[in-house]
């Protein structure tokens, strides 16, 4: 028969049990799934930087060739992949616009995924062939890494199916708990249009870490507990249909007791603000509010009638260099290493190997500095597959996230914060304590190496951030 598909997406994510489906596929004739093929750091699976005669950097350049590729070695065959959120997202519009490219949706409980991908770095253990090699281990549950992670999933989720939705296609969605049901599995391949049949679901691989999640949490009580604070449907099938993900609620913060909410625009005087706003209440940082959910935020706004709400913009340049100082440049805690070494492999951005050292002066840091500023041209147009971090993200995009859930009362400009923080307390009534002086950033202050071309690479990389709210040259 006409088959109505010549190639599949699945969308997935980590621990979600796409190996194991991809095993399945395989093992039919006439199909074959390359694994995470956009993945930013390796090709199809861990460690491959070559697949098909596609390189890493050449699918950097140019990931159409690497379709193309496996368009070509299918011979007629169909042929897909898995793709996951931060995957190459040059890839997602034209495979979501091709009517004969079939879209499969693998969904399990969030929370399941998360644990599991917990343990799984913790023991080093991504996939199970053999149960006398299993490794078990506990691990304690962040909410706030929880609730980030579903934010930046529901928001993907919702981006894949709008999409399809509006164009009238009709995707395959199957569960976790289906994955080994061979009915299940042959109504795929029935969507795909082959004539093949599986007679038992595969068993190479094994499932890791079975049993409650109360032997696999250690603050399992505490998980719980944060849980209720989470809209229930969200934690299932509202992550992957409506649209309201993206506002990082999890980064507000409160004050002690006023009424006033900072809305944090990472990369900001993030700190400075927030020790003035435990201040205002004569407390210490330790005494803010943080951690909001969508139900304990609208709780806060109800019990505190007239509250006021604001965040911090900076100027692109000195955001910029604030978060390649943190980090990019060094080695370290806070750094970026596999974007790091992207960096210096794929992008010839000049980085010291192994940070800054002694002979690292202010025209290396300018050097280094620019080329940075350079990538982000590229990557915030589009043009890579490596993630864009809130800290370097452009503020426009990252203000209109925080609009689904709550606009600010007040943008606040960093050049003028201390004179708008007074405003703001006196608008509530309150005397406002002292500003305290920013940390100094980098190795080199951004004074000493500024310059016309500096200026120019910033401006290009954030065109939107500077017509937005018209920032020119920075002043110091």
């Amino acid at each position: 028969m006409d088959r109505p598909f010549d190639s599949f997406v699945l969308f997935a994510e980590m621990r979600t049990g796409s190996n194991y489906l991809e095993d399945a596929l395989n093992g039919v004739p006439g199909l074959c799934c390359h694994g995470e093929a956009f993945n930013p750091h390796f090709i199809g699976h861990k460690d491959r930087t070559e697949h098909l005669g596609v390189t890493l950097a050449e699918r950097e350049r140019d990931p159409g060739r690497l379709l193309a590729a496996m368009r070509a070695a299918a011979q007629g065959g169909l042929w897909g992949f898995r793709f996951f959120h931060d995957h190459d997202a040059r890839v997602l519009a034209p495979v979501l616009a091709d009517r004969r490219c079939a879209k499969i949706l693998l969904v399990r409980n969030p929370v399941e995924s998360h644990v599991s991908r917990l343990i799984a770095a913790r023991t080093g253990q991504w996939r199970l062939t053999d149960l006398l090699k299993a490794r078990r281990a506990q691990v304690r549950f962040d909410p706030a890494d929880f609730a980030d992670r579903l934010d930046r999933l529901g928001a993907f989720r919702a981006q894949v199916t709008r999409t399809l939705q509006v164009a009238g296609q009709s995707p395959f969605r199957i569960g976790y708990d289906q994955i080994a049901d061979v009915e299940v599995l042959n109504g795929l391949l029935a969507f795909l249009g082959t004539d093949a049949r599986l007679n038992a679901a595969p068993t190479r691989l094994k499932k890791q870490n079975p049993g409650p999640l109360s032997a696999r949490v250690e603050n399992f009580d505490e998980m719980t507990r944060a849980l209720a604070d989470l809209d229930p449907c969200a934690l299932f099938d509202e992550d992957l249909f409506e649209p309201r993900r993206g506002p990082a609620l999890r980064r507000h913060v409160a004050a002690p007791q006023s009424p006033l909410l900072f809305l944090p625009v990472p990369g900001g005087p993030v700190a400075e603000v927030e020790a003035w706003l435990a201040a205002l209440d004569g407390r210490g940082p330790e005494a803010l509010r943080r951690g909001f959910t969508r139900k304990t935020l609208d709780d806060w706004l109800r019990r505190h009638p007239g509250h006021r709400s604001f965040t911090v913009i900076s100027h692109p340049l000195e955001r910029a260099h604030r978060a390649f100082c943190r980090h990019v440049l060094p080695v370290g805690p806070d750094s970026f290493p596999r974007l790091r070494r992207a960096l210096r492999e794929l992008y010839g951005v000049p980085l010291p190997e192994d940070g800054p050292g002694p002979g690292y002066d202010a025209a290396a840091h300018r050097a280094a500095f620019l080329g940075f500023l350079t990538f982000l041209k590229g990557q915030l147009g589009g043009q890579s597959a490596l993630r864009v971090d809130p800290s370097w993200a452009s503020q426009s995009v990252l203000l209109e996230g925080m609009a689904q859930s709550l606009l600010p009362d007040r943008i606040v400009r960093a050049e003028t914060l201390g004179r708008d923080l007074a405003e703001l307390a006196a608008s509530l009534g309150r005397a406002a304590p002292a500003l305290r002086d920013p940390a100094p950033v980098g190795p080199v202050p951004l004074a000493a190496i500024h310059d016309a071309d500096l200026d120019a690479a910033a401006a290009e990389a954030y065109r939107r951030d500077f017509l937005r709210f018209g920032y020119g040259g920075w002043r110091g």
